[in-house]
This record gives C-alpha cells, sequence and structure tokens, in this order.
C-alpha cells in the first residue's frame, strides 16, 4: 500500500496498493469527506447534556445518602439496600416511613438546639461521626432550623430598628448649613435685611392674597417647599409665605431667604421668641410640652432590650421616641389661630411635601363651615383609606376610645390642609384638643399610641371638609412606598414624604427622592460648601 499525499495545502490523500494479486482501485480521502462522515462534540452539544446532570446528580446524592442511612439499620449490606433502593420500583421504604414519624414527632415537640450546630455541614458531620438513627437526625434538623429561623427574625428586627434609629439624626451637611448661615448673619448685612421688604409688609395680612403657613426649623426642606410652591402657582405675585421656626435656627432660616430672595411672593421669617403671647396661651403650651416631655421620658425610662424583639411594642417604642413627637413646632399646629390672629384664611404645608402641581384652588375653596379641608377618601375608591384608619392611631381596646370613635373610619391626611381660621376660633377644638391630652395622662397614656396625629385626630372630630384625593398623595417617607403607578404619582399635586425615610436622608427611597433633589439650590455656594447636592 501506498500513500500519495499531494504538496499543494494537502487538499487530497492517495491510497493505493500494489503487490500480487489484482490491483486495487486507488481511494481518495479528503478532509471534507471526513467531516462530513463524523460528529463533532461541540459546546453547544455538551451544554445540555451539563444543565441535565447538574440537576440530577443533588437528587441522586440525597437519594443515596438516605440510601446509606437506612442501610445503617435496616439493610444487610449498604450496596445491596443502595441496588433495591435505586433499581426497585417500589414506593414502600422503611426509611421513608421512619422518617415520616419523625418529621411528625418533631413538629409536635418543641425542641432546642442544645448541641449548638451552625451549619448543616455540621449536622452532617455530627450524624455521620456518632452513626445516629433518622428520629435523632430529624429532631436535631428541626432545633437547629428552628434556632436559625429566630436569628433571622431578630436581625430583621433589628434592621427594622438600626432603620428607625438612622432617621432620628440630623445629617451633618444640614448642620453645616445651619452653622454656615447663622455666621452670614452675623457679618453680612444683606443677611440681615428685613423680611418681607418695607413695599410687601401690607400683604402680610392682606386677605386678599393667598397666605401659605410652613412651621419647621429645618432650612433645607423650607427651601424646598417654597421653591416647589412658586414653581408651579399660576400667579405667584398673590403669594405670601409665612414661615414660623424656634429661636435657634432663626437667623440662619432669615439669612437664607435674604441672600435668595423669591420673585414677586412675599415671604416672612418668623421666630417664637419674637412672639408677644398671652399669659394664658404661654401657660396651655408650658403644660402641653411638659405632657408630651413625660410621655418621651415614660418610654425612654421603661425601654428595654427585650421590648424591640416584639413588632408591636418595637412600633410603639420607636415612635415615642421619634423626633417628631419632640418636636416644639409640631405640637404648635393647633395654636395656628394665635399664630396669626390676622388671617381668616390659610393653607398649611408639611416641611417634608413638594408641590407637583397648580395649588390656588385651594385658597377659593368653601369648606362649607368645616374648620380643615383635608384628603380623607383614596384614590383607590370607598374600600380604602388614603392614609391609616382611626384604629391605627387610637387605642380602641380602651373603653373611653370603643364608647366615642369609630375603629373603621379612615383618618384624614395632615401636612396639605386647609385652614378657615375664623371657624377654628368659634370652635373649641384647641380646648378639646388640651382636655383630651390630660384625660391621656390621667389613664397612663393609654387613650392613644405616641404622636402629634393622634390628639388632633380627636379635637377635629366633626370639624373636617374632605377635598379631592389628587391633591395630597402621602406615605412616601416610609421603608417600602407604593409607587408602583407612576402616572398615579405624577398627578398629585402635593406629595407628602410623612414617614421616617425623609428625602434628605441617606435611607430616603431613591425612586421617589429625585422628586424633592430637582428642587434642592446645588448651585448655591452654601450648599457646595456643606456638599449638600440634589
Amino acid at each position: 500500500m501506498k500513500f500519495y499525499i499531494s504538496t499543494s495545502g494537502i487538499k487530497r490523500v492517495t491510497i493505493s496498493s500494489s503487490g500480487a494479486g489484482k490491483a486495487a482501485p486507488p481511494s481518495t480521502f479528503t478532509p471534507t469527506a471526513a467531516v462530513a462522515g463524523t460528529r463533532r462534540i461541540t459546546i453547544r452539544t455538551l451544554l445540555p447534556v451539563v444543565l441535565v446532570l447538574g440537576l440530577l446528580l443533588p437528587f441522586l446524592f440525597v437519594r443515596v445518602t438516605f440510601l446509606v442511612l437506612e442501610s445503617a439499620t435496616n439493610c444487610s449490606s449498604t450496596l445491596d439496600c443502595i441496588g433495591r433502593g435505586l433499581f426497585s420500583g417500589s414506593d414502600s421504604s422503611p426509611l421513608r416511613d421512619e422518617l415520616t414519624r419523625a418529621l411528625v414527632e418533631a413538629k409536635e415537640v418543641e425542641l432546642h438546639n442544645e448541641d449548638g450546630l451552625e451549619s448543616f455541614d455540621e449536622l452532617v458531620k455530627e450524624m455521620t461521626s456518632k452513626r445516629q438513627d433518622i428520629k435523632t437526625f430529624a429532631f436535631k434538623t428541626k432545633a437547629m432550623l428552628s434556632r436559625m429561623e429566630r436569628k433571622v427574625q431578630s436581625a430583621r428586627q433589628r434592621e427594622s430598628i438600626y432603620w428607625h434609629l438612622a432617621s432620628h439624626g440630623v445629617p451633618k451637611s444640614l448642620h453645616c448649613l445651619c452653622l454656615k448661615l447663622a455666621e452670614e448673619y452675623a457679618v453680612n448685612a444683606l443677611a440681615r435685611i428685613r423680611l418681607p421688604p418695607p413695599e410687601y409688609v401690607s400683604r402680610l395680612s392682606d386677605p386678599s392674597f393667598h397666605h401659605l403657613v410652613l412651621l419647621t426649623d429645618n432650612i433645607l426642606a423650607a427651601s424646598v417647599v417654597v421653591s416647589s410652591t412658586l414653581e408651579n402657582l399660576a400667579n405667584p405675585e398673590k403669594l405670601v409665605i409665612h414661615i414660623v421656626t424656634d429661636k435657634k435656627t432663626y437667623t440662619p432660616m432669615h439669612a437664607w431667604f435674604a441672600m435668595n430672595p423669591v420673585k414677586s411672593a412675599a415671604v416672612e421669617v418668623k421666630g417664637l421668641h419674637q412672639y408677644d403671647w398671652s399669659q394664658e396661651v404661654n401657660v396651655k403650651v408650658k403644660e402641653m410640652l411638659e405632657i408630651n416631655r413625660l410621655i418621651w421620658s415614660r418610654y425612654y425610662n421603661n425601654l428595654k432590650e427585650e421590648d424591640l424583639e416584639h413588632e408591636s411594642q418595637n412600633k410603639r417604642y420607636l415612635e415615642a421616641l421619634s423626633p417628631g413627637c419632640l418636636s416644639l413646632m409640631n405640637h404648635l399646629r393647633i395654636y395656628i389661630p394665635e399664630l396669626f390672629p390676622n388671617l381668616n384664611k390659610i393653607v398649611f404645608l408639611d416641611d417634608d411635601v413638594v408641590v407637583q402641581h397648580d395649588i390656588s384652588s385651594l385658597w377659593e375653596m368653601d369648606l362649607n363651615e368645616k374648620v380643615v379641608g383635608a384628603v380623607v377618601s383614596s384614590w383607590c375608591g370607598d374600600d380604602c383609606c388614603p392614609g391609616k384608619k382611626i384604629k391605627d392611631y387610637l387605642n380602641f381596646s380602651h373603653s373611653v376610645i370603643s364608647s366615642n370613635f369609630d375603629s373603621d373610619r379612615c383618618a384624614w391626611l395632615y401636612g396639605m390642609n386647609v385652614f378657615d381660621l375664623e371657624a377654628w376660633r368659634r370652635s373649641n377644638i384647641t380646648e378639646t384638643y388640651q382636655e383630651w391630652l390630660k384625660l391621656n395622662l390621667r389613664n397612663g397614656f393609654s387613650l392613644w399610641y405616641p404622636g402629634v396625629t393622634p390628639p388632633t385626630l380627636i379635637a377635629f372630630e366633626g370639624h373636617v371638609h374632605p377635598i379631592e384625593p389628587s391633591f395630597h398623595l402621602d406615605g412616601l417617607g416610609f421603608r417600602n412606598p407604593d409607587v408602583r403607578d407612576r402616572q398615579l404619582l405624577e398627578a398629585a399635586a402635593v406629595i407628602h414624604f410623612s414617614g421616617p425615610a425623609k428625602p434628605w436622608l441617606e435611607i430616603g427611597n431613591p425612586e421617589v427622592r429625585g422628586l424633592w433633589n430637582k428642587h434642592v439650590n446645588s448651585s448655591n455656594k452654601f450648599m457646595r460648601k456643606c456638599r449638600i447636592m440634589g
């Protein structure tokens, strides 16, 4: 036999035979023919095989493991037991029956992981080294899983606590902004100019203008509320903004609005130390603040680590110790008629809101002789509430509450409201508020859950006029706000970041925080110095 290989690219191989007998015809071998006549193993061919093996092998491993365990007690030979278990078609198995009985018994018995096994590897090592039976395996597995489940639940609970505690602090950037502006107020005459300018002073009590009230000690939040409101109003020249703050925040707040004047609208910044209240009002305010301080002290002094392991206790303690429960500006809302004795009708905005559309119609709204206009019904119809129900604020296990209120009624939303101050002055709302505070004190603070909202809901009972749900969408400051319907979010005239996750905090939800950030004046030199970026 001879091989003839062409030298031009090795395209053909000729095989011929020589010698005795009939000569065989030469045969030709080409690479193309070889490819056509053979199968090539490719990655595409191997991938399904690998996937199938990856799915089957774990099940086979578990099956063999149980058969080995079974052979230790029920079979004379391990190989014999494995062979019968793998290749017999019978569903009856002593191992399966014993395992079922052990699992049922383990479910009914309260177990503790006394051995302190932390992982499945440790469990397998324990079982194989001591050659224990199926019942022991089931009991130890159940004890280990129960212990792990308790640890996971505890970790989730503590993570929730730390998340709430993160909302209690003041970010370094906000503290920086306050200090920089206070310094500017001291050295720069421009930061101390009169607000509003003399030509706008007459507007402060003119009922023909639209009066907007904001009670806050947060400069950044106030700037966003004012900026977003003016940006969306059809007639901003008719707006008069009244900002009330505490004594420590007055100078930096004044400096901000003096150095960043708004166009057309009048802005008044006033500190609580600048009010000349009567002795009667001063006494009532001090009494109210003292009661709320007692509530805070009671929860703080009785706080124990084990209380935070229970969700209901956890929620109550976190509410009681939150900054909102101690905020002077929050408690003074009930004294708005005393803060503005010369005004008849106002729109009140919380400092954690963003105005997205024109709200001029709120000032023209007829409240039908009610005191407050608020969202009561929901976007989703009559079957759900826009926020929470009354039972989420008041303790209906107490007879005083259950005999006076309906637990399933929706609570009206606070944070974007229209107030008829004339109707408020004719009512006894503020007096009712004070009386219920004292009643709650006499009942050991058991009438409602901690917060500013519960006594407010009681005091305004029967004085609420419902307004369109599209004016106010709240709840954007909670852990997982429902923002699936973007059209609903964009259609709301005012969006409210009620809840712990305020948009100026790092824990704020990034899905909705952008709606707030776009109104931050990040080009301002003080914002840049304090690294506040929108």
